[in-house]
């Protein structure tokens, strides 16, 4: 549901209200559909606003909201220009047959603005316009341009409702053009801002100046440093450990203080939500004279933080006290992952400049307690081996090379401190904005258990869900399958999102829990930064209208962070596709990792992660085969493969 919905439904105020549902607002005023009530606008009672969901017989219906609440059916008559899946104001009618009834009065939000479609002759040479996420003929038009003439696998951007051409992206065969399909198929913004967001951006201090920001902490003094991947440009967090005191001071980049409520940068930053990394570049959340610059904790320059200070309790490691505020810090050296390795391996034995000593004084000691606070983690949470594939992108945008990315000891490090600063942030709250993670249903768990059977692999003995994972990953350790079986448990539970009332994360092991360390590549955190300062300096005003529309902010980001993750899959999907189209009709060794009617076996050769379809009449779970690449759709990133053969599992050499 859209966050205007979730407004007209719980309440909110006209200065609330997004510019692009402001025509929206006039439009149910006009209606009458909408009344104000102790200040708020609200849904009257005969209207109810809801997604439009549409049966093979044509009959929408409308959820219910509440346990009272039935299910109001739409019949196509009363649609008007609703299309499945859109978000709609509907007004309830007389009821046929005693089946409560409603009429659409307003499409709030249309599930699909536009289509990518492209060019193509069948095989039985009859030009044709296809869908290109469906893969399904549909149809485009274009002022004066016969669409025949443009070259086979041309891909154009269509109005859903007109289906006139928007913009020609390119051609299939243009490595180049997979950039503008993912971002578009996921409603991603590229990387150039509007002018309004670029001069707002330029007009900001392009250097902190200690003495002009006396009201706050100056942390100046302290040996702070920030730990990234070798590439990173922007940095989020620095870290500081006092060893007397065994506090953790977590500085996350300001970035509150320089988006103001409103602006042009945040109204954008709204929009796009999160920043999204492909291989060869990221699309960033905020303009990079913002995000790479002043917000950035750069090293050997003073900086503006909001920082997490966490008391640690010396022998059980609980945080005793836990205190944010704004402060002013300056960054003694930018580390990177590979370099922390290298000194934890080596216990900082070649390390030679004074500054890098002192910051290993606290460092390394940090590391162990780290070490420590995951044990203890582990012992309520999960960890799951999910590798990640990291792609090579060459000039010409073709896939160069890609490697596994894999938790390393620097990782764990800067992970186990973020994890403290985002579980303080959210004790701070009994209403507010929350990252949760709901548990898994059993019954979801015993279906995979089941299908694990399929191997031979058992359980028996188990209490509840999170018994349940345990003893599936203890098994699946022992039958050497351990990452492949985590990948299958991780499909079955719920995804992660952000919700107003906290419900916990059951992955983690938290009771509480929110991202706090992330705001210049997560709107989340910037929305949490302004709910913790609003209630530091009591400032009611603000903190009304945070927490007023703080649900269908929630809903936002959520929806934003699954299109950016999607636009992101998609994008490597592409590139896998374009490499496995130069091999159709080669021969590869590979292993299942999907049965039944979406069966898919995963190649094992020089390029990581090449999923593959295959028909599944032949094969189990995790069986060894040989594949023949047989087709690909470079438009819908998809390759078809065919069975030769299964083959012995090899046996390593002692």
């Amino acid at each position: 549901m859209s966050p205007f919905a979730i407004q007209l439904i719980n309440g909110f105020k006209e200065t609330d209200l997004e510019l692009e549902d402001r025509n929206s607002f006039q439009k149910l005023q006009q209606l009458g559909a909408i009344e104000e009530v102790e200040g708020l606008w609200k849904l009257k009672s005969l209207y109810r606003v809801g997604q439009l969901y549409v049966n093979k017989e044509g009959r929408g219906f409308v959820e219910a909201q509440t346990p009272e609440q039935k299910d109001l059916l739409v019949e196509a008559q009363d649609m008007g220009e609703a299309n499945p899946h859109d978000d709609v104001v509907v007004k309830r009618i007389i009821a046929r047959r005693g089946r409560a009834s409603a009429k659409v009065q307003l499409v709030i939000r249309k599930a699909h603005i536009f289509q990518l479609v492209y060019t193509n002759t069948n095989e039985s040479g009859i030009f044709e316009i296809l869908d290109l996420k469906t893969g399904l003929p549909t149809h485009a038009v274009m002022k004066n341009m016969d669409l025949k003439a443009f070259k086979m696998g041309t891909v154009l951007k269509v109005d859903s409702e007109t289906d006139e051409v928007l913009e020609v992206f390119g051609h299939l065969a243009d490595p180049k053009v997979d950039e503008k399909i993912s971002l578009a198929l996921y409603n991603r913004a590229d990387d150039v801002f509007e002018e309004d967001c670029v001069a707002q951006a330029v007009e900001v201090e392009s250097e902190v100046t200690v003495s002009e920001h006396s009201n706050r902490v100056d942390l100046t003094h302290l040996d702070f440093c920030t730990i990234d991947p070798v590439t990173a440009k922007d940095f989020d967090d620095a870290i500081y450990f006092d060893m007397k005191e065994h506090t953790l001071y977590v500085a996350i980049a300001d970035v509150s203080h320089y988006v103001d409520y409103f602006s042009p940068i945040d109204t954008e930053a709204k929009r796009r939500g999160f920043t999204t990394y492909f291989p060869h570049k990221s699309f960033p959340m905020l303009p990079r004279e913002l995000s790479e610059n002043i917000c950035s904790l750069k090293p050997h320059v003073p900086r503006l933080a909001f920082v997490a200070k966490i008391k640690l309790n010396e022998n059980t490691l609980l945080p005793e006290k836990e205190e944010f505020f704004e402060a002013i810090i300056h960054s003694k050296r930018r580390f990177n992952y590979d370099e922390i390795d290298r000194i934890i391996e080596s216990n900082g034995k070649y390390v030679e400049a004074e500054n890098e000593k002192r910051i290993l004084e606290y460092l390394l000691p940090l590391q162990k307690i780290t070490q420590r606070l995951r044990k203890a983690r582990l012992g309520h949470g999960f960890d799951f081996r999910s590798e990640e594939i990291k792609l090579s992108i060459d000039a010409n945008h073709e896939l160069k090379s890609t490697q596994i990315e894999t938790g390393t000891p620097s990782h764990s490090l800067i992970e186990e401190c973020m994890l403290l600063a985002n579980q303080a942030s959210a004790k701070r709250f009994e209403y507010g904005i929350f990252r949760i993670h709901l548990p898994p249903q059993l019954s979801k768990l015993e279906e995979l258990l089941e299908e694990l059977s399929a191997i031979s692999l058992f359980v028996t003995d188990y209490d509840d869900a999170p018994s349940l994972i345990r003893a599936i990953q203890k098994e699946a350790e022992s039958m050497g399958i351990a990452s492949e079986v985590d990948g299958m448990i991780i499909k079955s539970l719920k995804q992660a999102t952000y919700a107003a009332n906290n419900e916990g994360h059951f992955g983690l092991g938290f009771s509480h829990y929110s991202h706090f360390t992330s705001p210049i590549r997560r709107y989340s955190d910037l929305i949490l930064h302004r709910l913790i300062k609003s209630q530091l300096k009591e400032d009611k005003e603000q903190n009304e209208y945070l927490l007023r529309n703080i649900e269908p902010l929630c809903q936002r980001v959520s929806e934003l962070e699954r299109e950016s993750t999607k636009a992101e899959w998609d994008f490597r999907d592409r590139k896998l596709a374009r490499w496995a189209e130069k091999r159709i009709g080669q021969e590869f060794k590979a292993h299942v990792v999907e049965v039944g009617e979406n069966a898919k076996a995963v190649l094992e050769c020089e390029v990581e992660g090449v999923t593959v379809n295959i028909h599944g009449d032949n094969v189990m779970l995790f069986d060894n085969i040989i594949l023949r690449i047989e087709s690909v759709s470079l438009a819908m990133a998809k390759i078809q493969g065919e069975f030769i053969a299964k083959r012995e599992k090899e046996v390593m050499e002692l």
